[in-house]
């Protein structure tokens, strides 16, 4: 087992506004989000299974067309292909974990730390 400090893995930017910061274990992606207020996540899905657990501030996530408002302390479970898009009210800290493990986003932090 290993001990990671958040802060001092490389951040990378997903879109506009949101930047994340991963950790990869064999089963699972841990993707620490923050976000600019206002800013937009577009409906998108994929196969993983997504647990989002929010931080810090207000997010509304749109899952399968119906409007999900939490909060500090609040999760959202979102199903392994369902659409979903979202809207930071405020400015947001997001821990978004994944099963099986986000490859997509294994590769955007190898990019990253190659630059």
């Amino acid at each position: 087992m290993s001990k990671i400090q958040v802060a001092s893995i490389t951040p990378v930017e997903l879109i506009s506004g949101y930047t994340a910061r991963f950790i990869h274990t064999a089963e699972m992606t841990f993707s620490f989000v923050d976000v600019i207020a206002g800013k937009a996540l577009p409906e998108h899905s994929h196969p993983q299974e997504q647990v989002s657990h929010i931080l810090e501030g207000e997010f509304e996530l749109t899952l399968d067309g119906k409007p999900i408002r939490f909060g500090v302390g609040e999760v959202v479970v979102i199903p392994s292909n369902v659409k979903h898009s979202g809207l930071a009210i405020t400015d947001c800290k997001i821990l978004d974990v994944f099963t099986p493990v986000r490859e997509d986003y294994r590769v955007m932090l190898e990019n990253a730390n190659r630059k």
